[in-house]
């Protein structure tokens, strides 16, 4: 019945360098669903074969969220190389020219992605009675002890190393 919840106070390692990418779209025209429908489904065939080749990609995690109009993916990924380099991969090109076809002249559906390049040491997170979720699902997943007690703490912790 779901994931696995764990009690308690929890953080990540912040002991390696991680990529964030934010990608997703926006419906424009709400029902102009033949222009933005094509568009929407292009992404779950790269999703699931960046699951099914995590390792290889270096391809860490994505958690999904969908709006009334707006959808974002926030991507973990290892490194700017793995991640460009997934961008160059056949499946990938193929879908990102079959996708801006269907974008072109389309003004019923906009797109966006963002990247984030974060040094270990420059990121924490804090989860309390959650199951895995973004970087605790994407990286190393510890309890928070007493150094973790605050965002500072889990900062100096981290950059101490």
């Amino acid at each position: 019945m779901g994931k696995q919840v764990y009690t308690g106070r929890y953080t990540v390692e912040n002991d390696q360098d991680i990529i964030v990418f934010i990608i997703g779209m926006r419906i424009n025209k709400r029902y102009a669903i033949h222009k933005w429908g094509p568009v929407f489904s292009a992404m779950p065939g790269m999703i699931k074969e960046l699951y099914e080749n995590q390792e290889k990609l270096g391809f860490l995690s994505v958690e999904t969220y969908f709006g009334l109009r707006t959808t974002l993916m926030v991507q973990y990924w290892r490194s700017t190389e793995d991640l460009l380099s997934y961008a160059k991969g056949e499946k990938h090109v193929t879908a990102w020219r079959n996708f801006n076809k269907k974008m072109a002249d389309n003004d019923a559906v906009g797109f966006y992605h963002e990247t984030y390049q974060i040094k270990s040491g420059h990121y924490e997170s804090i989860y309390r009675n959650m199951p895995k979720f973004g970087l605790g699902k994407a990286i190393r997943h510890i309890p928070a002890g007493s150094q973790h007690h605050s965002a500072r703490k889990r900062l100096q912790s981290a950059q101490s190393k």
